[in-house]
């Protein structure tokens, strides 16, 4: 049986032999799994030489295209994928939320980066900072791309998903990847990352693969470096004391071992809507990837009224569930990753058990469809209950399989102390249709948990469930879980980039920004609506008006528009404002005239408006007061395509010098223009 190949330095490499991994269905031997010979030094060096400085000539916008073009690579192979993965034990269903849910992120974080990143380099964070009382000293932060490696260690139970959710912020932050895959399912990682390779879509460098134990590769972290695991508590801990990355603050992410719970509001009994929802929600939790999630429900906290009812329906759907062989349609649950993994959970269970009493499945013989139940990594979907909450089972001992616990409680207050008993949870959910329930409860489990889902009704055609991360949010958890955080849409981005203060004068900051900052030099020679993108420079700049306010203006933007507030209107009771002196003009009316200064009404490269932001209006402006508008480009953007978005810097200022409002025009302009 071929050894799996290692990734490095720029070429495939395999050991002369290693550790056998099994098929968990039949028992067949799939591969072997070693990184002996393979030089992790260099191969962390290799990343840093070559992968970095490719990945950090290239924008934000740059990276996120070659994101969105692995996704589409990807989604020509997901059959092939969808049959290894049938190999882990995972059914069809199983390996779709795997690769289907790794593609995904893929796609999610390419259109995130295009949305909220900059076309550049470097991303300008927050405002800028006066420093100085004549504002010729000035700061603002910068975050910046890490000149080292991602390192990532993963867990066996999404071999595509879990490399994929950290592969896609890395590579939009700039930052070359080492992924290692857990032995179990490394075949299917293998063949991802061949694929990846393939395509030559990534530059040299960019993604490495590591197959077997990667400890070697730790001594050599730098400061520069980042470190990602997936997997258990204990292994986090030993990995965030490792001396390398103590001494050398290697930033270290863990996502690790989780008790989460779903919570049945006292509303939801039996027979309503939220009841049922909650013991589908369940079965489906215990039952998917076959228990082996690190967001299944582990604790099924729910009144005591109604124990016996859900226990009763649990068991009666679990009843209805088909173990065995995913080949085969009818079956629902695959098997565990591996038989080491089987022992594990049947193990788990014994302890559980010691203060609980398994009312649903037999940890030691299960019916299974088209297969060996002794040669394939087969078990019983297990439910226990406990009818002493106080117990501490339940509450310390996680079984990573398809077992789940009911547990009573009697008011809200006990609920979320027993969730809290878990010591910090990646998920957790409330199925209730009372809104001050679910206020109490979401708040109590807030410090615990990383998400909490509330699912009623009204959300129960669209939600994703318990158990699905999202890239847009946060994936982690305080405590127990890890005390890190994946996904949550660019923060995971920024996770890799530096932060850095920078102080320096207008001038000097908006060289390093890109950005025009306010206190900068200005050029007038033209006005810059004439101009290209190819010809515009941040700082062009043009300064127009007076243009004197009238009542009649005032009370006709009123009448044309129907914003008759009394303030516009009532000289009165605009006087008894205590904001006004009398009556004001509209601030839109401010905003029409503004652009009615400044604009330059010819055919020209300025192709559309198409917003404002960061508008405050702050100083009223009453008839008779005289406008003049400031507009200076503040920022250019070049887009896909034959034009780009300029954001202009625009003051509106009255005669004695007092600002009016103050706000960024948005445009699209061409990137070529002839007249």
């Amino acid at each position: 049986m071929a050894v799996l190949r290692s990734f490095v330095n720029g070429a495939w490499q395999a050991p002369a032999d290693g550790v056998p991994v099994r098929d968990a269905v039949t028992g067949e031997e799939v591969a072997r799994v070693s990184s002996d010979g393979i030089d992790l030094a260099a191969a962390l060096e290799y990343g840093r030489r070559v992968g970095g400085p490719a990945l950090r000539e290239l924008t934000f916008h740059q990276r996120a295209a070659l994101a969105k073009s692995l996704a589409l690579m990807l989604r020509e192979h997901r059959d092939e994928l969808y049959a290894l993965s049938a190999r882990t034990g995972a059914t069809r269903s199983d390996a779709m939320i795997d690769v289907d849910g790794g593609i995904g992120v893929l796609f999610a974080y390419a259109s995130r980066a295009k949305r909220e990143l900059p076309n550049d380099t470097v991303v300008v964070e927050g405002a800028v900072e006066s420093l100085s009382r004549g504002g010729t000293f000035v700061g603002q932060h910068i975050l910046a791309p890490r000149t080292g490696v991602a390192v990532q260690i993963n867990a066996f139970n999404f071999p595509v998903w879990g490399p994929l959710e950290k592969l896609a912020p890395a590579l939009v932050a700039g930052v070359p990847t080492i992924i290692k895959p857990a032995s179990q399912t490394a075949y299917v990682t293998a063949r991802l990352v061949e694929l990846i390779v393939e395509s030559q879509i990534l530059p040299p460098g960019s993604v490495q693969l590591v197959c077997g134990s990667v400890t070697e590769l730790l001594d050599h972290l730098d400061e520069q470096d980042s470190l990602s695991f997936t997997g258990s508590a204990a292994t986090a801990r030993r990995l965030r004391s490792h001396p390398a990355i103590v001494a050398r603050a290697v930033r270290f992410n863990a996502e690790a071992d989780s008790l989460n719970c779903s919570i049945l509001g006292p509303d939801a009994a039996p027979g309503t809507p939220e009841f049922d929802l909650y013991v589908a929600q369940l079965v489906t939790e215990m039952t998917a990837k076959a228990g082996q999630k690190c967001t299944a429900i582990r604790r099924a906290l729910v009144p005591v009224a109604w124990m016996d009812a859900v226990v009763g329906a649990v068991h009666e759907r679990l009843q209805a569930v088909v173990v065995g062989n995913p080949a085969d349609e009818t079956v629902r649950m695959g098997a565990l990753a591996s038989l080491e993994q089987r022992e594990e959970v049947r193990r788990a269970v014994k302890e559980l058990a010691a203060g609980c009493r398994i009312v649903s499945g037999d940890p030691e013989h299960v019916s299974v469809t088209g297969a060996d139940p002794e040669r394939g990594a087969f078990l019983s979907p297990i439910l226990l209950r406990c009818d002493d909450s106080g117990r501490p089972e339940p509450h310390t001992v996680e079984a990573f399989g398809p077992v789940s616990t009911v547990i009573g409680y009697h008011d809200a207050a006990e609920a979320i102390a027993l969730a809290a008993r878990g010591r910090g949870s990646l998920a957790g959910s409330v199925v209730t249709g009372d809104p001050d329930f679910a206020r109490t409860v979401v708040v109590g489990l807030a410090p615990w948990h990383g998400r909490i889902l509330v699912l009623d009704r009204t959300a129960a055609a669209e939600s994703t469930g318990h158990g699905s991360p999202l890239p847009a949010l946060v994936h982690g958890g305080p405590g127990r879980a890890g005390g890190g955080e994946e996904l949550g849409g660019v923060r995971a981005v920024l996770h890799h980039l530096q932060r850095t203060a920078v102080q320096a004068s207008p001038d000097m900051l908006g060289a390093i920004t890109g950005r025009w900052v306010s206190g900068g030099t200005r050029r007038t020679d033209e006005h810059p609506f004439r101009k290209s993108l190819a010809q515009l420079r941040v700082g062009d700049a043009v300064v127009a008006g007076p243009r004197t306010v009238t009542l009649e203006d005032i009370e006709h933007f009123a009448n044309f528009t129907g914003d008759t507030f009394y303030a516009h209107m009532d000289e009165a009771a605009a006087r008894a404002n205590p904001f006004f002196d009398g009556r004001v003009a509209h601030g839109y009316l401010v905003l029409a005239f503004a652009a009615g200064l400044f604009v330059q009404p010819d055919p020209g490269p300025v192709l559309a408006n198409y917003g404002i932001d960061n508008l405050r209006f702050l100083t009223p402006v009453y008839p008779g007061d005289e406008l003049t508008v400031t507009l200076t480009c503040k920022q250019i953007s070049p887009r896909d395509g034959d034009y780009g978005e300029v954001r202009w810097d625009t003051v509106v200022t009255k005669q004695d010098g007092s600002v009016v409002a103050a706000y960024d025009v948005l445009t699209m302009v061409a990137k070529e223009w002839t007249p």
